[in-house]
């Protein structure tokens, strides 16, 4: 069910910033179109649809984005990225396969400062 929304909800988008495309430009220049006479419709029936559409698609959006989010909330899965990564990182050190000093990077090997790093030299 989620997915088949979230399907709909992204195809819904896409639709609303064409139809944002396409509606006449007032001086901000964003439209693409709708300039001077002629064309598929006449420049008052033009506005009149694409800003009906423009209400519709909108609300659509709304009520797909709201709901998705309840979905998502009543699933019981985590409420944040952060969470999972700190469930991660708990896990890790549980297990022993941490650095010890509650970093979540993996071992390295680490160099010993005595050692200076070598150049290559050209001759």
């Amino acid at each position: 069910m989620e997915a088949v929304l979230l399907v709909i909800h992204l195809l819904v988008a896409i639709a609303l910033i064409a139809v944002v495309l396409l509606q006449r430009s007032e001086g901000g220049a964003l439209g693409i179109g709708g300039g001077g006479g002629g064309g598929m419709f006449s420049p008052r029936g033009a506005g009149n649809i694409l800003t009906k559409a423009t209400v519709a698609l909108a609300a659509v959006f709304f009520l797909t984005s709201i709901t998705l989010t309840i979905i998502h909330r009543e699933s019981g899965g985590p409420s944040s990225i952060l969470d999972d990564i700190q469930s991660d990182a708990q896990q890790e050190e549980s297990g022993g396969q941490s650095g010890g000093d509650g970093s979540v990077l993996p071992n390295l090997p680490q160099s010993s400062p005595s050692q200076e790093p070598q150049v290559p030299v050209s001759e």
